[in-house]
């Protein structure tokens, strides 16, 4: 069997060139996805802090509830601190020569221009710490009290020497220190000070616990980092070695893997699922253009069996072959992803790729594993056709579409449609999230039915092509018999529109619906911003010569909900503020008072409360950004979830859990701009701006960049399988064009019937794309925004659609050119 496949193969290498080309690009798509997963768990970038350290000992960031499986937890957005005694702890370990407790917290030099020298992330640590560099000075001495040594970097770009003043600012006014001594060290993506131990620990804030411990092993000592997690398991720390100890070390290394992690996972779906349905489509295609071959095949003897068999082994021989280029592939697809990302800011561009045979294989595993399941499912008609077709000469399609074909369709119409109403329930990210699902839902539901739908449609418009002369009535004729194979064409088509636009519009439409809600919300005059955020001294300070200040901390809170024998755990937006809130912020409070919120209390978004069963002076448990568990009591709900996001904390809780420990940003109400910006002034960095500023949300605008970059490559997958479909069906036509030449149709008008059913094909994928964008983006946009027009540039919507129309005429007026260059005589004796 596996002879005749490679035969078949050989002699009918054109034939399989469609089914390669999907197979090939949906290998190389879902193989870069696993690398970028990969590289959530083992990329990064070199270590600069730590490069002398063998391991590093840092707070977990891992949230995962007691009840959970392995493969059910949360990532931390901020690094917890450790307890400064596990210092002690871990020098005991065998193996250990020095154990180095390091203190980190926000350090920035002013500039002689007055503004804070912050081109790079700047923080301060203690003296002993320098030795994980090893930092060495290179002219001082090691800073005693009031005393700051610099990196080499930040002395020459603040301009300062040995003996020179210098002004930092941590979370309080500049403060001038004395610069001890100059320290230099390899690498420069952050700026480091270094003051006193007793110095860093009064800055850092908390005192008995420190940001990490740094570990230096003796000489000859192996498997270190094994024997530290075996008596740290009950420390809920992180040890890490290698390049791990970057992720540890830079704040944008850890984010990037967590972002990769999830992006990968969530676009690796979408991948798989598009994937398979391209794959699915081309090989279906390819196996009923050789109908009449298995039909004599089945006329000389060949079993069902056999001819499953067959179309299994050769499928086997041309996916394997595709997938393992694509998998090679992939490795390039996941580097231009990766700078592409970079671009947008998402991730570091030093951040390098961890690339291995796994996910190479993995790829290839589902490539052949798609297509074969593929070419069962297309393989079950050809192997039991009559055998009495083999004498037929006209390549006429089947009656109609199989009974099961069509139930699953309907019934996957009715599942969709129904998942379009979910934004009218369900706000937030899941909603938009829930419509892109719909839209494919939809998208496949049409694929089984299409024929019935195509149908349909082309009984309405045949009568209305056939009038415009010989060519109109021979694609009105065509399109009337062979209604099926148009569905064929269509349907690619179809998926890119309506995937582009559902898409970018959930996209556009809730970013609108957040910026309305923000704009709505916010009722302070004045919204106070820094460069690398705000002190709490700021509204404090406001607050005491009679402002009304809200300190607002932009945050998240990780939760866990359990249904049946599952634990589901995310991540959801949250936001710290005081409990002077209610004066500069319309949340919609529906019940409770926010005058309430103070430490150890949390309002609920009305919504999420209702979901949880959460009322009012109930007890709601969740996990901080920094992974540590909290149990608050509920005071007060609120309908402004889109702005201020299901959790609001008091600032103060919020603030705790972050590595920064500033507020974003103050909200303050009064019309006396000069006093607020009397005291504004004292923090270099600091700004007062209008209300709008508050609704300037860079992380929107990057999860938007991203979902578009991710978007764009699945969509450029499908474009190339729409114009691979398009040109496999025109190509296979050519011995009816030759016939058609025969008995006296022009080569103009075989090709102006082609262009007929090209603008035909391209006129109902417009459609039908559209009304399955639309069902449920008007129903996302009535949920988000109140109104039933989506948000976003129509001009996209439009491009879309011609994209879409240049694409399929010109894959069908190039094939068919390429079908009418031979001889009619000769052509009409080839094989199919």
């Amino acid at each position: 069997m596996l002879s005749l496949a490679l035969q078949t193969v050989k002699s009918r290498l054109g034939g399989f060139i469609g089914a390669f080309v999907a197979i090939l690009c949906g290998t190389a798509l879902v193989s870069a996805c696993g690398i970028l997963m990969e590289s959530g768990f083992r990329g990064g970038v070199p270590t600069q802090r730590y490069a002398a350290a063998d391991v590093v000992v840092t707070g977990d960031r891992t949230v995962q509830p007691p009840d959970a499986d392995a493969i059910e937890f949360g990532h931390a957005s901020e690094q917890a601190a450790i307890p400064a005694a596990l210092a002690g702890k871990i020098a005991a370990v065998p193996g250990v020569r020095t154990a180095v407790a390091e203190q980190t917290f926000p350090a920035v030099v002013v500039g002689p221009d007055g503004q804070p020298l912050a081109e790079k992330p700047s923080f301060g640590h203690n003296w002993e710490s320098a030795v994980l560099a090893p930092y060495a000075l290179k002219e001082g001495n090691a800073p005693k009290n009031d005393e700051v040594v610099l990196d080499s970097g930040l002395a020459a770009r603040s301009g300062t020497k040995v003996g020179d003043e210098v002004r930092v600012m941590t979370r309080t006014v500049p403060v001038a220190y004395r610069v001890a001594g100059v320290a230099e060290a390899g690498g420069d993506r952050q700026a480091a000070l270094f003051f006193s131990s007793a110095t860093a620990t009064a800055l850092a804030g908390h005192p008995d616990r420190v940001a990490a411990v740094g570990v230096l092993a003796a000489p000859g000592t192996r498997d270190l980092a094994d024997r530290l997690e075996e008596v740290l398991k009950d420390d809920h720390v992180t040890v890490s070695e290698g390049a791990d100890r970057s992720a540890a070390e830079f704040e944008d290394v850890s984010r990037t893997k967590s972002i990769l992690a999830i992006l990968a996972g969530s676009f690796g779906g979408y991948a798989v699922l598009v994937a398979i349905f391209v794959v699915a489509s081309t090989l279906a295609l390819t196996v009923e253009q050789r109908r009449r071959e298995f039909a004599l095949l089945r006329a000389v003897g060949a079993t069902p069996r056999q001819v499953r068999r067959l179309i299994g082994v050769e499928t086997t021989v041309v996916s394997v072959a595709a997938g393992v280029l694509g998998s090679l592939l992939g490795i390039g697809v996941s580097i231009g992803l990766r700078d592409a990302f970079a671009t947008i800011g998402v991730v570091p561009e030093d951040f390098a790729l961890s690339i291995s045979p796994l996910p190479l294989a993995a790829a290839l595993v589902i490539g052949v594993g798609a297509a074969r399941l593929a070419a069962w499912s297309a393989s079950r008609r050809p192997s039991s056709i009559n055998p009495v077709e083999a004498l037929g000469e006209a390549a006429l399609q089947r009656k109609d579409v199989g009974k099961v074909r069509l139930a699953i369709g309907w019934v996957l119409l009715a599942v969709g449609l129904g998942a379009t109403a979910t934004p009218l329930f369900l706000r937030g990210q899941l909603g938009a999230a829930t419509s892109v699902m719909a839209a494919l839902v939809l998208i496949i539901a049409l694929a089984l039915v299409g024929p019935r739908v195509i149908g349909g449609a082309v009984r309405l418009v045949a009568p209305v092509i056939g009038r415009n002369g010989v060519s109109g009535y021979l694609a009105s004729a065509n399109v009337l018999k062979n209604s099926r194979r148009l569905a064929a064409a269509v349907t690619p088509l179809m998926l890119a529109i309506g995937f582009f636009v559902v898409n970018f519009y959930s996209q556009t439409t809730f970013t609108a619906a957040v910026q309305q809600e923000t704009a709505r919300s916010i009722t302070a005059d004045h919204v106070v911003t820094g460069v690398t955020g705000v002190s709490p001294e700021v509204a404090d300070t406001l607050r005491q010569k009679g402002i009304t200040a809200t300190s607002l901390v932009r945050t998240q809170v990780i939760t866990a909900t359990r249904s049946s024998d599952s634990v589901q755990v995310e991540s959801r937006p949250a936001n710290g503020l005081d409990a002077t809130a209610g004066a500069t912020a319309d949340l919609g409070v529906v019940t409770g008072d926010l005058a309430d919120l103070t430490t150890g209390t949390v309002a609920l978004g009305a919504d999420h409360a209702s979901w949880e069963n959460k009322e009012v002076g109930d007890t709601v448990e969740f996990w901080y950004a920094d992974g540590q568990p909290a149990k608050l009591r509920v005071v007060a709900t609120y309908r402004h979830d889109l702005a201020f996001g299901d959790y609001v904390l008091s600032a103060a809780d919020a603030r705790a859990h972050t590595v920064a420990g500033m507020d974003s940003a103050v909200l303050v109400k009064s019309g006396d701009t000069t006093a607020v910006q009397d005291i504004t002034g004292r923090y270099p960095g600091v700004r007062v701006a209008e209300r709008v500023a508050a609704q300037d949300r860079d992380d929107e605008r990057t999860q938007f960049l991203l979902n578009l970059i991710a978007v764009g490559v699945i969509l450029g997958y499908v474009a190339i399988s729409v114009s691979n479909t398009l040109v496999m069906s025109t190509a296979a036509r050519r011995r009816e064009f030759a016939l058609l030449r025969l008995v006296g149709t022009g080569r103009r008008q075989v090709v102006r019937m082609m262009r007929t059913e090209a603008v035909l094909t391209v006129a109902l994928a417009a459609v039908l794309g559209t009304v399955v964008a639309a069902v449920p983006l008007v129903l996302l946009a009535i949920g988000m925004t109140g109104s039933p027009l989506p948000s976003g540039p129509v001009g996209v919507y439009l491009g879309a659609l011609a994209g879409a129309a240049l694409l399929g005429v010109v894959s069908i007026a190039i094939s068919t050119r390429l079908s009418l260059r031979g001889k009619p005589i000769d052509t009409i004796g080839t094989r199919e």
